[in-house]
C-alpha cells in the first residue's frame, strides 16, 4: 500500500504543478482583475483531482483584516483558496516570488513579498499590510509559524505578525487546518484520498495594550488542534 501512496504523491505534485503553471498563470495573464476567481476555481479542481474534499466548521469572516493559519504544506493554501471565493493577499517569502514562472502565481495577484534577509523587510511588510487594510477589500493571509512542519505542536510564532497587527490595530480570524497532509504529505511523500477540515475560530480585534494577546491566540489555536486530534484523530 505504501507504494501506491508514493505514486499518488507524485501524481498529486504533478497535477498541482501543471494546473498552477500551465493553467492558472496564463489565465491570470489574460484576465487581469479576475485573479481571485481563477485561484478559487482551479484550486477547487486540484482538490477534486487529488481525491479530496473540504469540510468547513464555523464561518469565514471576510470583514477580518487578517487570517492567521497553521501550516503543513501546499494543500493548506490550495484548500483555503478552494473553500470560498475570498480575495486573499498571501504573505510569502521572497524566494517564492523569485521562482522561475511559478513566481507569477504570487506576482500577478500582487501578493505580499517578505525578504527575511533584509532588515527593511518588516517595514515593507507593514507598508503592504497597511495598504491592504486601507485601500482594498482583500484579506491578508499569513502563516505565523513561518514555515511548514509535520508536528502536532505549533512552531513558535514569528514576531512579524504580532508587530503589524499591533501597529495597524488589525482584526484577526484564526483558522485551523487539519488532515491536509493526509491528502498530500510533502514530508514523507505520500498521498491518500482525504477530507481536509477548515475550522474558523472567532474573530477578535487586536488590543496593543494587551501584551499577551499573541501568546493567547497561539494557545487558542493549539487547543483547537489538540481537540481535533483527540476527538476525531484529525492530524494537523
Amino acid at each position: 500500500m505504501k507504494i501506491f501512496a508514493k505514486i499518488r504523491f507524485y501524481y498529486g505534485a504533478a497535477t498541482i504543478s501543471f494546473i498552477a503553471a500551465g493553467i492558472m498563470v496564463p489565465l491570470m495573464m489574460l484576465f487581469k482583475g479576475k485573479e481571485s476567481k481563477i485561484l478559487h476555481y482551479w484550486n477547487s479542481v486540484i482538490i477534486f483531482l487529488l481525491g479530496g474534499k473540504i469540510i468547513t466548521h464555523g464561518v469565514r469572516d471576510n470583514s477580518a483584516d487578517m487570517f492567521v493559519m497553521n501550516h503543513q504544506g501546499i494543500i493548506d493554501i490550495v484548500s483555503i483558496e478552494a473553500a470560498e471565493d475570498t480575495d486573499l493577499r498571501w504573505v510569502a517569502k521572497k524566494q517564492l516570488f523569485d521562482a522561475p514562472w511559478f513566481g507569477y502565481l504570487l506576482k500577478l495577484p500582487k501578493m505580499i513579498e517578505v525578504n527575511r534577509e533584509d532588515k527593511g523587510g518588516l517595514i515593507k511588510l507593514l507598508r503592504d499590510a497597511k495598504e491592504t487594510k486601507e485601500q482594498s477589500s482583500r484579506v491578508i493571509a499569513i502563516f505565523p509559524e513561518g514555515t511548514r512542519t509535520d508536528k502536532q505542536n505549533l512552531l513558535k510564532f514569528k514576531g512579524g505578525t504580532r508587530i503589524i497587527a499591533n501597529k495597524l490595530n488589525l482584526s484577526i480570524q484564526p483558522i485551523i487546518i487539519t488532515n491536509s497532509k493526509l491528502l498530500l504529505n510533502e514530508h514523507d511523500k505520500t498521498a491518500h484520498s482525504a477530507t481536509v477540515h477548515i475550522s474558523y475560530l472567532e474573530t477578535f480585534k487586536v488590543n496593543s495594550e494587551d501584551k499577551n494577546w499573541y501568546a493567547q491566540m497561539e494557545k487558542r489555536m493549539q487547543d483547537k488542534i489538540d481537540e481535533e486530534y483527540t476527538k476525531y484523530k484529525r492530524e494537523r
